[in-house]
């Protein structure tokens, strides 16, 4: 057995994974389509090993289904399955939330600090143009979720839901969330847990997601 050959072909399908997974969130390779692995390996100048490897860990996020007879594609989302996605995320972030107010440490406030001192800076200086999209807008929430120190939360929010969302979020040619709202939302949240409020943590950050809910489902009304 080649065990340096192991760990190169495992490294280049985890990279390989994040660039498919960019692809597919940013439209790059679109939903619906049907996956090649030949086009794909030709593309990426990788071997079918790897990207096998790499195919089988977006299917296991969501990102990609088998159908059978057909083969794989990549997932299309519905306003529908979002709301679903966003009912599970308001209840799971809401507990995330709880609980980093009890887990945080002094490091992580003053990088949740800084994050939302930059996002402001962002939205004076781009009048809000993409503030959805950044990744700093997920950094905020994604710092939290790990801040309740809870593995299960961190898995389950921090995978698939994650990246369904930041797919749509890409996509969607609708964009109806108001970042300076968002942005003020976000610093409630964080002095919420700043001050070890645990209750006030949790309802501030179900409110929050629930008004991205509510707009989608009166985008499906």
């Amino acid at each position: 057995m080649n065990i340096p050959q192991l760990v190169k072909d495992s490294t280049k399908s985890e990279n390989l994974t994040e660039f498919l997974i960019e692809a597919v969130v940013s439209g790059d390779l679109a939903e619906g389509s049907k996956i090649s692995e030949p086009e794909l390996a030709k593309r990426f100048e990788v071997s079918r090993g790897p990207l096998r490897e790499a195919l089988m860990r977006l299917e296991g996020v969501g990102l990609i289904e088998r159908i059978p007879h057909v083969g794989a594609r990549v997932i299309s989302v519905s306003k529908q399955h979002l709301v679903e996605l966003y009912c599970v995320r308001e209840s799971l972030e809401g507990m995330a939330a709880r609980l980093a107010a009890k887990h945080i440490t002094e490091p992580e406030l003053e990088r949740l600090t800084l994050l939302l001192e930059a996002h402001g800076d962002h939205l004076a200086n781009r009048d809000g143009e993409s503030y959805a999209l950044q990744q700093g807008d997920f950094d905020f929430h994604h710092q939290i979720i790990h801040a309740s120190r809870n593995s299960h939360l961190i898995k389950l929010l921090c995978g698939e839901l994650y990246h369904l969302i930041r797919m749509y979020r890409y996509q969607s040619p609708r964009r109806h969330n108001d970042p300076h709202k968002a942005l003020l939302e976000h610093q409630f949240i964080l002095e919420a847990i700043r001050n070890r409020d645990e209750e006030l943590a949790e309802i501030l950050m179900r409110r929050h997601i629930s008004g991205s809910r509510r707009l989608l489902e009166s985008e499906i009304d």
